[in-house]
């Protein structure tokens, strides 16, 4: 096998998997002078990347657009693509079915390369999942198919996204990269081609330790959302403001973190990482992670705790909840971004269509693919709207909503973000 030099030589790349993570990633690299195969099972997502249309945030139509025409990315259906590759990157989605780890896309992305997989070649893993499933699972089965070993024949490790949709400060480039191989040799190559794609990488002993870290990242975050979740829901049952405690916390300049509550969690991560760590836990020593399980009940709980306050703000206005007018002011789970995958937004208009509101949704963020119950009607925000609600629940702070305007005229607002200023028309989670 060969040995990385200090160069950085165009390299082949396919990156399989054309989503939030794979397409940066992609024309990352072609930026830099690979000759990159974006390679997608999805053809209306594939024909739309030909024709420029970008569905990522943090990839600009004309960024696209530039790949394209330079020649140096090429997305595409075909697996005859990836013929001769010599890095392939693997950053497909791996969901929860029914609370248990779904690989399906990562085992198909194995069969898909294995064909094309030569000596000397060097495939990566990114999607989150348990430790162990590089070398266990996506190792295997390239083995097996290939003929090829990896660590002997061919270079094989994993190096976690980390990947923020909309965050304009910590971005592909400049957020340090975790990776690792199955062998010393291994590591060194999967760290020369990611020192051409990121400003810093992070090595570490193994894939396994490596995918830990991943699921340590989130089920930190996820953890301590729960935490000051429940406390906002306890504060207010002692008569205290969780926020104004949040904020004089945050004061303390060490041994504090600062974490704000909200109507849930949501997005790729935090509905779903934490169970990747304890669903391996499980299967193999036989005892569960408590505090992702506290987390998953206490943070799963709060649409139905905005739900609750809700219909409690309407009694206390004499309007029963059935009947009455409710606007929802953001489906995305993150501030500016469109991104509404496990956002909690989504289940708070279910449990405000089961109670008889007529729901309403703005959000000029979130495309109109995004499946909402046909009951729900999507507006767009005016004063108007705001005035004919009964009820305006704010879920999603983006920077580009009129919230003057939501002051002005709505006649109650549940501020699940806090956003907006003290008014007597505000109240806050």
């Amino acid at each position: 096998m060969t040995h990385p030099t200090n160069e950085a030589p165009r390299r082949r790349v396919a990156v399989m998997g054309q989503g939030y993570v794979g397409l940066p990633l992609a024309l990352r690299a072609a930026e830099q002078g690979h000759e990159v195969v974006g390679f997608d099972v999805d053809a209306t997502r594939v024909g739309r990347l030909l024709a420029g249309d970008s569905y990522v945030e943090d990839v600009s139509p004309e960024r696209l657009a530039t790949a394209l025409a330079s020649g140096v990315y090429r997305p595409t259906t075909d697996p005859a693509a990836l013929d001769g590759f010599e890095v392939a990157v693997v950053t497909v989605p791996t969901p929860l079915r029914d609370g248990v780890p779904d690989l399906t896309a990562v085992e198909s992305s194995a069969h898909t390369l294995a064909p094309h997989l030569t000596p000397g070649a060097l495939v990566v893993l990114e999607s989150t999942t348990y430790p162990g499933t590089t070398e266990d699972v996506f190792g295997t089965i390239l083995q097996k198919e290939s003929g090829l070993a990896p660590g002997t024949d061919f270079h094989l490790g994993y190096s976690p996204e980390r990947i923020d949709p909309g965050n304009q400060r910590w971005t592909l480039e400049n957020t340090p990269k975790i990776v690792s191989g199955v062998n010393a040799e291994s590591l060194a190559h999967v760290t020369a081609f990611y020192d051409t794609v990121v400003d810093r990488t992070v090595p570490v002993e193994g894939p396994k330790t490596a995918e830990l870290a991943k699921l340590l990242e989130n089920t930190f975050r996820h953890v301590n959302i729960a935490l000051v979740n429940e406390v906002a829901t306890i504060a207010r049952e002692l008569g205290v403001d969780a926020w104004s405690a949040i904020d004089a916390a945050s004061t303390k300049p060490f041994g504090f973190m600062r974490f704000t509550p909200g109507p849930g969690v949501g997005g790729h991560c935090l509905p779903v990482d934490p169970s990747y760590l304890s669903w391996r836990v499980e299967r193999t020593l036989g005892r569960r992670v408590r505090f992702v399980d506290l987390a998953n009940d206490i943070n799963g709980q709060m649409p139905h705790y905005v739900t609750r306050r809700l219909v409690e703000a309407l009694h206390q206005r004499q309007r029963p909840v059935s009947g009455s007018r409710v606007l929802v002011l953001g489906l995305a789970y993150k501030r500016n971004s469109g991104d509404a995958r496990e956002s909690p937004a989504l289940r708070v208009t279910e449990l405000l269509l089961r109670t008889g509101a007529e729901v309403r949704v703005a959000d000029p963020h979130v495309r109109e693919s995004v499946p909402l119950d046909p009951r729900v009607v999507r507006v767009t925000l005016t004063e108007e709207e705001l005035s004919a609600a009964d009820a305006v629940v704010l879920l999603t702070d983006h920077d580009d909503v009129d919230y003057d305007a939501v002051l002005r005229r709505a006649s109650y607002v549940l501020d699940c973000k806090r956003r907006l200023p003290p008014a007597d028309n505000v109240e806050l989670l």
